[in-house]
C-alpha cells in the first residue's frame, strides 16, 4: 500500500500554471512538480463551490443536484479517510480553510489541525484597536458582517501583527505539514491532506511581491474583487486586483515546493501517491466579473461556471506514473476516489455507490477516454418555476464544446473551447444544433445519475 499525500490550494487558477495567464504567475515549485507528475488538461470541478467541491472529492460522489454547503455528515456517509483507515492507514488533515472545521470534514480523520484567522474567522477579540477600513466599501464585496465590517477589513484587523512572509498562511500551513512528515515519514500507510486556503481572497501577499506584477501602481491595494463588475473598477485598480492575487497564487507554489522540497528529502517519493489540485479559479476580469458568484447589489446577471471557474488543476505523481504525461480525457473531483484506490492497491467499500470512475490507467499512459463529459454547477432550487436573477448556473464541457443552458441574461450559449479556451466568444447562432444536443446530454445525464425531480425538471424540455 502507499502512503497519499493530497495538497489542495483553494482558488487556484489552472491557467496560473505555466505563465499561462495573460498576468503571468510565476510557479516554479508546480512547474518542477508537473515534470514528475501526469496532469489532467480538462479536470473540472463538479459541484460548486468550496465545500461541495471537497465533499466530491472525499466522497467520490456528485452532490450539486442533492444538496448545497453544508455539513459533511448531511451529504454523504462516504468519507475517504474512514475507507482508508479500514486498510490500516492513519490520517491526518492540516488546513487553514475555516470552513473545513465549520463542515465537520475533520471528524473524518484520526488527526486534525486548523490554522486560524482566514477570512472572517475570528478567533480572538481585542477591541482596543479599531477596525480600520482598508478598501472602499464599493471595490470589495458587499454584505456586513462583524460590528458591520467588510471581510477584508476584518481579515487585516484579526492579521494586522503580520510583519513579514513567513507570517502569511501559506509558509505557517507548509511548515505544519513539513513538521508532520518529519514525524511520521517512518510509518507507512497515511494520508496526509493538506488544505491552502490561499489564494483565496483576501489576497494579502507582501507588497513587494504584488510590485513584481505592477510596479505602477500608487493607489489603494485591491485586496478583495467586488463578486460583481469588473467595470466597477478603474482599468489600473482592475490590474492591481489581478497582481495581488498573482501574488498570492505565487506565494502558495512557493510553499508548496517546501512541500516536495521535504517529501524528496525523506525518500517518500517512490511510495506515495502525490497530488496537487484545487476547488475552482477566480473571475478576475473576464466576463466582466471579479469573484466567483454574483452577491452584488449592482449586478443582476446569471453567473456561468466559465472555464476561469470550472476548468481547475490535477496533477499526480506516484510510482507507476507516466512522469510529464498530459492526460486529454474529461474528469472531475468525484473520479479522485477510486482512482487513488487503483493506484493504491486497495478496494474501498463505500457505504454509498460511487459516482466517480477511476483515471489510474490514464495517468500510466493510456489514451482511453475517461467520462464523456463534464458538468460543473451550483445547488440550484427554482423558486416558483424560475432561478432568482444572480444564480450560479451550470456548464457542461464535452468534446470541443462548452455549454451553458442559463447564460447571463438567461438565454443558453455554446463557446468552442478548442479554439476559444477563454469562453469569450458565443457562437450558438451558428451551432444550434450542437446545443440542443448538449442540452439533452445534460438532462439525459441527470436523469442516469437519478438526480431530483425539481432538478431535471429545470433542464429536461421534454417535459
Amino acid at each position: 500500500m502507499k502512503n497519499i499525500i493530497l495538497i489542495s490550494s483553494d482558488t487556484f487558477r489552472y491557467d496560473n500554471l505555466a505563465g499561462q495567464a495573460d498576468m503571468q504567475v510565476r510557479t516554479p515549485s508546480l512547474d518542477a512538480f508537473a515534470r514528475r507528475a501526469a496532469s489532467l488538461s480538462r479536470y473540472y470541478t463538479s459541484s460548486f463551490p468550496t465545500i461541495p467541491e471537497r465533499t466530491d472529492l472525499i466522497s467520490g460522489r456528485f452532490g450539486w443536484p442533492w444538496h448545497g454547503w453544508q455539513d459533511l455528515a448531511l451529504s454523504t456517509r462516504n468519507a475517504l479517510p474512514r475507507l482508508l483507515g479500514a486498510h490500516g492507514y492513519v490520517t491526518q488533515l492540516i488546513c487553514d480553510c475555516p470552513h473545513l472545521f465549520n463542515s465537520g470534514f475533520q471528524k473524518t480523520f484520526d488527526a486534525a489541525c486548523a490554522l486560524r484567522g482566514q477570512e472572517n474567522d475570528i478567533y480572538m477579540l481585542r477591541m482596543n484597536h479599531a477596525i480600520e477600513e482598508v478598501m472602499p466599501p464599493e471595490k470589495t464585496r458587499s454584505g456586513r458582517h462583524f460590528q458591520g465590517h467588510t471581510l477584508v477589513d476584518l481579515h487585516r484587523w484579526t492579521n494586522r501583527d503580520w510583519r513579514g512572509e513567513e507570517d502569511r498562511f501559506p509558509p505557517r500551513t507548509a511548515k505544519l505539514a513539513v513538521e508532520w512528515l518529519e514525524e511520521n515519514c517512518d510509518f507507512s500507510p497515511f494520508l496526509l491532506w493538506v488544505d491552502f486556503f490561499d489564494p483565496h481572497e483576501p489576497w494579502d501577499p507582501p507588497e513587494y511581491m504584488v510590485r513584481k506584477y505592477d510596479p505602477d501602481y500608487t493607489g489603494t491595494p485591491m485586496l478583495h474583487p467586488n463578486y460583481g463588475r469588473a467595470s466597477d473598477y478603474t482599468p489600473a485598480e482592475l490590474r492591481n486586483l489581478r497582481a495581488h492575487y498573482c501574488a498570492e497564487a505565487e506565494l502558495v507554489d512557493r510553499w508548496v515546493g517546501r512541500i516536495f522540497q521535504k517529501i524528496d528529502d525523506l525518500d517518500l517519493w517512490d511510495n506515495s501517491i502525490v497530488i496537487f489540485t484545487t476547488d475552482h479559479g477566480m473571475s478576475l476580469g473576464e466576463h466582466d466579473r471579479t469573484g466567483k458568484t454574483n452577491i452584488n447589489t449592482g449586478d443582476d446577471r446569471f453567473w456561468p461556471t466559465y472555464p476561469e471557474i470550472a476548468h481547475i488543476p490535477l496533477m499526480v505523481a506516484a510510482p507507476g506514473v507516466k512522469a510529464g504525461h498530459i492526460v486529454q480525457g474529461f474528469a472531475q473531483p468525484v473520479d479522485v476516489m477510486p482512482t487513488l484506490a487503483d493506484l493504491a492497491g486497495l478496494r474501498l467499500e463505500s457505504p454509498e455507490p460511487l459516482h466517480g470512475v477511476s483515471f489510474a490507467d490514464q495517468l500510466c499512459g493510456s489514451n482511453e477516454p475517461i467520462r464523456g463529459e463534464a458538468i460543473t454547477a451550483e445547488f440550484l432550487r427554482p423558486e416558483a418555476g424560475k432561478l432568482r436573477r444572480g444564480a450560479t448556473t451550470p456548464v457542461l464541457h464535452a468534446d470541443q464544446w462548452a455549454y451553458v443552458p442559463i447564460g447571463p441574461t438567461g438565454q443558453p450559449e455554446l463557446y468552442d473551447i478548442v479554439a476559444d479556451p477563454g469562453a469569450r466568444h458565443d457562437v450558438i447562432a451558428d451551432h444550434r444544433g450542437v446545443a440542443r444536443q448538449l442540452h439533452e446530454r445534460l438532462a439525459a445525464w441527470l436523469k442516469e445519475i437519478d438526480a431530483p425531480a425539481p432538478v431535471i425538471e429545470l433542464f429536461d424540455r421534454s417535459r
